[in-house]
């Protein structure tokens, strides 16, 4: 895919961006630049290839420190909302303030 100068024209536009011509041929150099590189990147065979769980898998073998996914703390919700004005099925009530 490659970008012509109406297009990053059109995009500014559409950012409401004030580009000069100047700037507007910098940026197509650098946008139709970032699309070559994608394009390399998309031509590459990657089958067979395993998805990283983190850049440095592919250099170290580090196992994924997450922790496990089990509450931790107590429900304290009508802690919380005993001193409020106003609360109900756990929801803080307020007055409205638009019309």
């Amino acid at each position: 895919m490659s970008l012509t100068l109406s297009d990053v024209k059109r995009i500014a536009n559409l950012a409401q961006l004030d580009m000069i011509d100047a700037h507007a041929e910098i940026a197509l150099t650098e946008l139709n630049g970032i699309f070559a590189l994608a394009e390399q990147m998309r031509a590459v065979d990657t089958t067979g290839v395993e998805p990283l769980s983190q850049p440095l898998a592919a250099i170290l073998p580090l196992p994924l420190r997450l922790r496990e996914d089990v509450v931790s703390e107590e429900d304290r919700r009508a802690d919380y909302q005993a001193p409020a004005p106003k609360a109900q099925d756990g929801l803080y009530l307020v007055p409205k303030v638009i019309e």
